[in-house]
This record gives C-alpha cells, sequence and structure tokens, in this order.
C-alpha cells in the first residue's frame, strides 16, 4: 500500500484540460474522468494516509468521503465572487483536527496538488480573531518552545501587519512572528515527485517535519496534539 502511486499523470492531465475549458459542457462530458482519475485516487490516497498520520498526529482525521470529507470539492462557490468560472483547477486535500470538525481555518495538514504548483503545507491560514490572539498570546507565554518551532520549521511569508498588534509589546524579540496573519509551513512538490510509487510515505515523512508548528498552534488554540 504504502509504495504503490496514487497519482499519475492522469490527474495533471484533467486538470489542465478544466484549466483551459473552465464551463460546465466540458466538464460533464469529462465527469467519469475526473471521477476515475482525481476523485477516486484522491479518495484512496485520503484513505491510506489515515494509518501513518496516526504515528505523528493522532488527533487529526483522514476522512476519505467524496463530500464533506479532506477532499475539498472542485466546485468553486462564485456566488460573491467577480470570478465566475465553475471549477477549480487545482486539488485541495486537508487532514483537520478531529475536534475542529469542518474549521478549515483550525491547524491543519494539507496536500495542494495543480500542475506546475504542488505543495505540502501545515498550518493556521486566516485564523479567526480570537484564534489568532490565542496563538500570539501562546507565543508570549512560551518563547522557548516558539524557539524551538522556528529553528525547526521555516514559515511562510503570506502576509503580517506593518505595526505590532494592539496590547503587544514593540520590542517582543518575536514581534515580527506577532505581526503574522497565518502561520504555515510550505513543501514545494514537483508533479514528478507526486506520481512516484511511495509518494504517501513521502507525504508522511514532510509532515512529520512540519510537526513541532502544528503541534504548537493545536495547542495554542486549546486543543490536543
Amino acid at each position: 500500500m504504502a509504495k504503490q502511486a496514487h497519482f499519475s499523470e492522469a490527474l495533471f492531465r484533467f486538470l489542465k484540460g478544466v484549466k483551459r475549458h473552465n464551463n460546465r459542457e466540458w466538464f460533464q462530458a469529462h465527469k467519469a474522468q475526473y471521477e476515475r482519475d482525481v476523485r477516486d485516487t484522491s479518495l484512496r490516497f485520503i484513505a491510506d494516509f489515515g494509518a501513518p498520520m496516526q504515528r505523528f498526529a493522532p488527533a487529526f482525521a483522514a476522512i476519505p468521503k467524496a463530500v464533506g470529507g479532506s477532499l475539498f470539492r472542485i466546485y468553486r462557490d462564485t456566488r460573491f465572487a467577480h470570478d465566475k468560472r465553475p471549477y477549480k483547477t487545482h486539488v485541495g486535500i486537508y487532514f483537520p483536527h478531529k475536534q475542529a470538525g469542518r474549521d478549515v481555518h483550525a491547524p491543519v495538514f494539507y496536500l495542494h496538488l495543480e500542475p506546475g504548483h504542488c505543495f505540502a503545507g501545515a498550518g493556521l491560514w486566516h485564523p479567526e480573531t480570537a484564534t489568532l490572539r490565542g496563538v500570539r498570546d501562546a507565543i508570549v507565554a512560551r518563547p522557548g518552545a516558539w524557539k524551538r518551532v522556528r529553528k525547526a520549521v521555516t514559515l511562510s511569508e503570506e502576509g503580517s501587519l506593518k505595526t505590532a498588534p494592539r496590547g503587544y509589546d514593540p520590542d517582543h524579540p518575536f514581534i515580527e512572528d506577532l505581526k503574522r496573519k497565518d502561520f504555515l509551513t510550505v513543501t514545494s512538490l514537483s508533479d514528478a515527485r507526486v506520481c512516484r510509487p511511495g509518494f504517501l510515505q513521502d507525504f508522511a515523512a514532510t509532515c512529520r517535519g512540519m510537526r513541532p508548528l502544528v503541534e504548537f498552534l493545536t495547542e495554542a488554540v486549546g486543543l490536543r496534539y
């Protein structure tokens, strides 16, 4: 199981196709290809990833369901968007904390599959105000633990406040981290790497390396790692 190839070039061919022909007529004509090469292979990966993930993140879930699970829908929500294209041109797979439910703004492990732009990621993306404050307070309260995280993990530069957030010392040694609005770490992956046999174990090892950040964030928001 661990050494088989879950994904193939067929997944990337479909995503390239939907990028070129992002309309309902094309998608309906190629829906069987989507279900076979994208949806079903992703669900198998999710199901198989559950066991290795339990060894380094037992409180996190791999949910192999086409709706309401770890696989994001390919359908875009265009209700309030200027961009009315109906389909995403990437595959998003996330592994949430079991107590966080469908909250995509809670700490997660994440896999992004997109032609020429695949990556593994982990952390907090666009957390709500109370969650963000909890992380900032944890950094202030546990600077030694946060220092160990910063040594172990490279954080992505996703956007920060220009000044110190209200209520925090502008001279704090981790002030640049306290300014952050996201706490993410990302590892780029080639399309070929994603398609190799053994990618599941490769991804598990990558996520294991991201564990220090996810563990700190999970505890900071009041959940058990």
